[in-house]
């Protein structure tokens, strides 16, 4: 039996075929063709910006926008990747606390120190200019230096209260021209110092380990291994921060290392504190006893955490 629905133009399926007079003539087709190749959407919504539809897409627009233009964050970053003395990227925490107690692993040139970094911290050790900044301080070092001497010997015999008067203003503005030449130089990493007696230094560790990971303290952190003084002299750990200039940041890591239960607050038994210093200080080798004077620490604890005083 013929189907009567093929002689109106439509498939035996109900559909309309491509050879339907529906899509017009062929003149038609070609000029809608050229119509629909010609029609710019984006003029379109221009002059219809009420429309429903052209808002809805102009709010996507936005979104993509602005997704785009998120800086896409940094990946993980480890400057002690592929040395036997730190923490690997890959490697959990605990299996590295395992593999690497400080208690009982012997310093060496292998270990010099064990390591940690926080994989998530942006700062990069290629900013820093190093050479360059030894440079500068080692002129400002020297300059300082012969000054003292000149004015030593035209005060000689004076009381030393006022050698010590003449001296400190040009002290401080070293202190200063130091710091400002490391800031330059990028050279602006430092750490707090904990001192947990030997009995105590895993756990302590431990504790910096985990926190250092998790993002809750500063850019990494060290300890030192064994070094067969006994048991009596204390280990150090280092925390370090980005930059010694950023108080609220060098602040809010001793904060966390209160919380932590790594330090105490003022006040409490005969606690003595922590101090910070800058990495370029112990890189020039200032210590408490140095020839120049200056003060090796740049913060101590207790003034940190002192209570501002009631007006």
């Amino acid at each position: 039996m013929t189907d009567t629905h093929e002689s109106d133009g439509a498939a035996a399926d109900g559909y309309i075929s491509s050879d339907s007079s529906f899509y017009g003539d062929a003149e038609d087709r070609a000029r809608l063709e050229e119509r629909a190749a010609s029609f710019d959407p984006t003029t379109y919504w221009k002059h219809h910006p009420h429309l429903l539809p052209v808002k809805a897409a102009a709010a996507r627009a936005k979104l993509d926008d602005d997704a785009s233009s998120s800086p896409p964050e940094k990946p993980l970053y480890n400057p002690y990747e592929g040395m036997i003395c730190a923490r690997q990227l890959d490697e959990p925490v605990e299996d590295f606390l395992k593999r690497l107690p400080p208690l009982t692993t012997a310093v060496s040139s292998q270990y010099p120190w064990i390591y940690i970094a926080n994989p998530h911290a942006t700062s990069r050790p290629t900013d820093r200019n190093q050479a360059g900044f030894m440079k500068v301080a080692e002129e400002l070092l020297e300059a300082f230096a012969e000054k003292k001497k000149e004015i030593e010997t035209s005060m000689a015999g004076k009381a030393k209260g006022s050698v010590t008067r003449k001296l400190t203003p040009l002290r401080k503005a070293l202190e200063n021209d130091l710091f400002g030449a490391a800031k330059k130089k990028h050279c602006t990493s430092g750490k707090w110092m904990l001192f947990p007696y030997p009995e105590d230094v895993n756990r302590q560790w431990a504790i910096v380990a985990e926190a250092t990971v998790n993002r809750e303290l500063g850019t990494a952190a060290k300890v030192a291994p064994d070094d067969n003084r006994g048991d009596r002299v204390p280990r150090l750990i280092c925390v370090y921060t980005k930059d010694f200039s950023d108080l609220d940041d060098v602040k809010r890591v001793l904060g966390r290392l209160v919380e932590l239960g790594l330090v105490k607050k003022k006040g409490a038994g005969d606690e003595r504190g922590i101090y910070y210093k800058a990495d370029v200080f112990t890189e020039l080798g200032i210590n408490s006893e140095n020839e120049w004077g200056l003060k090796a620490s740049l913060y101590a604890s207790k003034d940190l955490l002192e209570a501002p005083k009631k007006k």
